[in-house]
């Protein structure tokens, strides 16, 4: 199969619910049309700030159908594929891929710990069962385990894993993702990193919350970082920073549910029990969004 080129700017987007947790199709629709005319150059549903980790399996497969449809081959769908068994996620990923993705994005979450043995194991079955790009996915702050560079080195001979999400926030660890296996696996920057620098670093893009609140910002830096503006991109991205601090202070998901509710799209909140933003956490989301020009 061919490698798919992803690049660019990656919202991960939301799910709209309501108030039974059913998913809002119109909500959801508009919300891609919108952004896609912000320029974004692709969308990711499904990953943490999408809920995917407490979402039914009819909800998910209707999320990713939306998306599909709404974006219309104007830019690559890479949806998330989140859960705990390898099973589960093998029968996931090959629903998925049959609803037309231009590749998905593998989530393990974790109740039991796991080895080196047993990730490399996971990652490898799901993306042998599929045709599409693999984007491998790591967040040890939630799952409890990360890759190491030996599984990666492992993991990136697979021909469909092309790319890796990194939420570690660690930039020291992807500087040496980097030098072991630039020509082999392409990086996506993660709300923990400070997109900038890992664009500094070779990395292709941003896939990330905050984008769905800023998609206009978040091109431009990419636009400069592409560029090689280095200076330009560190000064606006010094002004886009205290979104990230806010997604890590209070709950993701709700940060940019209530921030898209501002916005004029009734979204909704996230699903119990996560946590909800409080009138606090609305009011330093609202100033952010404020001072960055995006309300």
């Amino acid at each position: 199969m061919g490698k798919e080129h992803f690049a660019g700017i990656f919202p991960y987007l939301v799910t709209p619910l309501d108030d039974e947790g059913r998913l809002k199709e119109e909500v959801l629709a508009g919300l891609v049309d919108h952004l896609i005319r912000k320029g974004v150059h692709g969308f990711t549903p499904l990953g943490s700030t999408g809920e995917g980790a407490y979402l039914d399996w009819p909800t998910k497969k209707r999320a990713v159908e939306l998306v599909v449809e709404a974006a219309g081959g104007r830019v690559p769908v890479i949806a998330g594929v989140n859960n705990l068994t390898t099973v589960g996620a093998v029968r996931e990923a090959v629903e998925t891929e049959r609803l037309g993705v231009d590749g998905i994005l593998v989530v393990l979450p974790t109740y039991f710990p796991v080895s080196d043995r047993q990730v490399i194991s996971h990652f490898r079955t799901v993306a042998r069962a599929v045709s599409c790009p693999v984007v491998l996915y790591t967040n040890p702050t939630f799952a409890m385990w990360d890759f190491t560079i030996p599984a990666l080195k492992q993991l990136a001979e697979e021909p469909n894993i092309c790319y890796l999400k990194d939420a570690s926030g660690n930039i020291g660890k992807l500087m040496s993702i980097v030098t072991a296996l630039s020509d082999r696996i392409k990086i996506f920057s993660a709300s923990a990193h400070v997109p900038t620098f890992v664009f500094m670093l070779g990395g292709v893009g941003w896939m990330a919350g905050p984008a769905c609140l800023i998609p206009e910002q978040s091109v431009a830096l990419y636009e400069l970082a592409r560029q090689k503006k280095w200076e330009e991109a560190l000064e606006l991205q010094k002004t886009l920073w205290p979104l990230n601090v806010a997604f890590q202070k209070y709950s993701l998901a709700a940060c940019v549910k209530a921030g898209l509710e501002m916005q004029g799209f009734p979204v909704g909140s996230p699903l119990p029990p996560q946590k909800q933003l409080d009138g606090e956490g609305r009011e330093a989301v609202r100033k952010i969004l404020r001072n960055i020009g995006a309300l």
